[in-house]
């Protein structure tokens, strides 16, 4: 509980992230190649699986789908527009990541921050992670203790060839949906099928559709009159998943 009461934010650390999205988003507009994005947040903090001191992940979406090296471009172009507002430090563009990221600080709050253009997958696997922490509180909770136990295992850090938190969370699914009994059901019950390949058309339409699927369905899961119930504390569950096999 004290580790959970220094990881977890606050609601103005919710609040500076907020600020930080619209004052980006606004930069971008007043640019005219750029005037044509939306700025949308995904990862921990849409998931609200972030501490304090998280990153926030960004995706610039353009109304038209991008080759990789237009990727690269915007990405340059983002750069120099927030150089020119004075609204970041320690800027620099990784194109030879799986995919090209911005990689910045915002001046106001020093909050770190990833871009990447057009990362709706992104965008719908940080809902997912939303709706299933509604199942279960303590998956919550569990995702924050194993994320803060990577970082100080040096274990966090996808471009040192370590685990990313999306990483992590998924062992935590695993795991509670193999104790005993299962907290969370298979994936495969709350949305059938790969999502990325679902992604078709407009994003905002996709993820309505993929919403509603998954919402009924968690609510049918968590409806379950005869579903036998989890009762084990988090100490426990923590024990139980660094002793599995």
């Amino acid at each position: 509980k004290d580790i959970l009461n220094l990881l977890k934010p606050l609601e103005t650390d919710r609040a500076q992230r907020l600020n930080v999205i619209d004052e980006l988003s606004s930069i971008l507009r007043s640019q005219i190649s750029l005037k044509d994005t939306l700025v949308r947040p995904f990862g921990s903090f849409v998931s609200n699986l972030y501490s304090k001191m998280g990153d926030l992940d960004i995706s610039v979406d353009y109304p038209n789908s991008v080759t990789r090296q237009r990727q690269q471009d915007f990405l340059w172009a983002i750069m120099r527009a927030l150089r020119r507002a004075g609204f970041a430090h320690n800027c620099n563009v990784i194109e030879n990541a799986r995919v090209p990221v911005l990689k910045f600080q915002s001046n106001y709050r020093n909050i770190s921050c990833d871009i990447s253009i057009n990362n709706h997958i992104g965008q719908i696997k940080s809902k997912m992670l939303l709706w299933i922490s509604d199942i279960d509180e303590r998956f919550h909770d569990m995702v924050l203790l194993v994320k803060e136990w990577a970082k100080a295992q040096d274990i966090n850090n996808p471009k040192e060839g370590t685990l990313n938190s999306y990483s992590l969370c998924l062992m935590v699914i695993y795991h509670f949906q193999t104790c005993t009994p299962p907290i969370l059901p298979p994936l495969k019950e709350i949305y059938e099928g790969n999502v990325a390949d679902a992604i078709t058309g407009t994003t905002a339409f996709t993820e309505r559709r993929i919403r509603d699927v998954c919402l009924a369905n968690i609510a049918r899961f968590k409806s379950q009159v005869y579903r036998q119930k989890n009762k084990s504390s988090l100490s426990q569950l923590l024990i139980e998943f660094f002793s599995k096999r």
